[in-house]
């Protein structure tokens, strides 16, 4: 099994410029489907209680291609973010882990949408609910120089 990437404090507030529009992309592309599954949802009920209507297929058409698209954007920013190593914990609030190693072990720094840098952390099976502020341990996290 590969051996899990981890970040330095340092590292990660690099990698924030790039996370963030790659995180704002997809969650625009996530309010975009819901728009768009809103409005299928409100044509299927208006055609159900009118006992059908003339419906404008080439619109209809391209508000799914959109949505399609959309997926497929989504799909790819999360497999770029993924690929760098960090880790997206929640979508609709733009929530992101980085693992970290401290001393030993290993815990999770974790950055929100729209935080101007990381400043909290929590430990693998904590969650969001268990964020601490970033202390000494994690400011002097260093990557070990290999031999």
């Amino acid at each position: 099994m590969a051996k899990q990437k981890t970040f330095t404090l340092e590292e990660a507030h690099s990698l924030l410029p790039i996370l963030s529009s790659l995180l704002k992309r997809s969650m625009d592309s996530k309010g975009l489907i819901e728009e768009v599954e809103k409005e299928l949802q409100d044509l299927k009920h208006r055609i159900l209680l009118s006992g059908g209507l003339m419906v404008d297929i080439p619109v209809v058409a391209r508000r799914r291609a959109q949505r399609d698209k959309a997926f497929q954007e989504i799909k790819d920013m999360l497999a770029e973010i993924n690929a760098i190593g960090v880790q997206v914990k929640d979508l609709d609030i733009g929530l992101l882990d980085f693992p970290c190693a401290v001393e030993d072990e290993i815990v999770l720094l974790c950055w929100k949408y729209g935080e101007e840098k990381i400043e909290f952390w929590h430990g693998v099976e904590e969650g969001f609910q268990g964020r601490k502020p970033i202390d000494e341990r994690i400011l002097r996290g260093k990557k070990e120089k290999p031999n």
